[in-house]
């Protein structure tokens, strides 16, 4: 079949084909513990869901504007205003179907063949994927354990050039729970001003923080500007299936990438932009909790990991995923990923899949009770000992 090298520049998200196999396996009578995948294992909030169901039966069911509601983009506004410490307005907010069209919208806004834009690996695949299909360059920037799964400033500076029209950081990080320091940061910033380039924050992790604050790139002096910040309600409200994101960012940027959600999903379901209003302007106790569990998981499942022979682990210091290190093994983190599936019942990803600087490390995610990391960290240990 003939297919546009655009398409075949494509990647894929190997969650969804994990997450396959292992209903696959569990269909042909194997018990399975799901690992692999970035969704909280908590239902949406009541008063979230109850403000949904309103929507729906006051007939909140016809096309929304393709910037989104006002009243959302207003509510968003005022909360990025208020967590992020910069001054925002309802015309520099669009909301998206899922975060991941305003990647895309973002991507294919700034980005064109001959450009080059530099991005953290291993991080969430989408990213270089949607810069090649963008026809851009994809420059890696390697995420490195030593670093504290920060990045090396010298190897930054060498990277960027004057091709370089987009910088791509995710704090706190997926897959490695990094955060990026703030004078990496401000490292980050100067080399923007000196090369005229954009930043495209990823925040979805935002209140997913363990220690202290998190601190966003666009409060930075003259960034706000130059830095388009991508959040959503996935996972901080559990709303993952509701696909409900935003971006807030420069004006006159924000309104040419609203062209490509006209051209793509036309607009964002209007009971779900209801519902987010109330994810951001009602109760937040939901939020609190489900941090709290999922740091109480951390320090579970790395003091699991830390005690299997052949495996180090990190403490992440936010979102909720580990990164061991299994490179003791010998083996490449596919294949160690693969006999926890077949062999050990556990879905997790291998590191390789978020790029190459991955490779010697599996992702695990703990957003699955504290029964099941128990008894993953179980069948973890005695599959491991069988590669020794």
């Amino acid at each position: 079949m003939n297919v546009t090298k655009r398409v075949q520049r494509a990647g894929g998200e190997g969650a969804f084909l994990v997450m396959a196999k292992a209903q696959e396996l569990e269909r042909q009578g194997k018990s399975m513990i799901y690992m692999q995948i970035g969704e909280p294992d908590f239902n949406t909030p009541e008063n979230i869901k109850q403000a949904g169901i309103r929507a729906i039966e006051e007939n909140y069911t016809h096309y929304s504007s393709t910037m989104g509601r006002m009243d959302f983009r207003k509510a968003i506004a005022e909360y990025i205003s208020r967590t992020r410490g910069v001054p925002v307005t309802a015309e520099e907010v669009l909301v998206s179907p899922g975060a991941k069209d305003v990647l895309y919208s973002a991507c294919m806004t700034l980005l064109e063949d001959g450009d080059e834009a530099i991005y953290p690996n291993p991080s969430y695949p989408i990213y270089e994927s949607i810069i090649n299909i963008s026809g851009a360059k994809s420059v890696p920037l390697p995420i490195l354990e030593e670093k504290d799964f920060g990045f090396d400033r010298d190897t930054f500076v060498k990277l960027v050039s004057p091709r370089t029209k987009l910088v791509v950081i995710n704090s706190p990080a997926n897959p490695t729970g990094g955060i990026i320091a703030r004078e990496d940061l401000e490292l980050v910033a100067e080399m923007a001003k000196k090369y005229d380039f954009y930043v495209l924050s990823d925040e979805i992790y935002s209140r997913l923080v363990f220690e202290g604050e998190h601190f966003s790139i666009a409060s930075l002096p003259g960034m706000k500007e130059r830095t388009i910040i991508v959040d959503g309600m996935s996972k901080t409200y559990a709303m993952t299936g509701w696909r409900l994101g935003y971006a807030a960012g420069p004006r006159e940027l924000i309104e040419w990438m609203s062209k490509i959600i006209a051209n793509t999903a036309s607009c964002t379901a209007t009971f779900t932009q209801i519902a987010g209003i109330e994810a951001l302007t009602g109760p937040q106790d939901d939020v609190e909790t489900m941090r709290q569990e999922f740091l109480a998981r951390r320090e579970i499942i790395v003091e699991g990991l830390d005690a299997i022979p052949g495996v180090t682990c990190r403490k992440p210091h936010g979102a909720f995923y580990v990164f061991p290190n299994v490179k003791s093994f010998g083996r490449s983190s596919q294949e160690i990923a693969d006999h926890l599936l077949y062999n050990a019942g556990v879905a997790c990803l291998a590191g390789r899949s978020f790029g190459s600087f991955g490779e010697g490390y599996l992702r695990f995610s703990y957003a699955t009770s504290r029964e099941n990391i128990a008894l993953a960290l179980g069948r973890i240990r005695t599959a491991l000992a069988e590669l020794k």
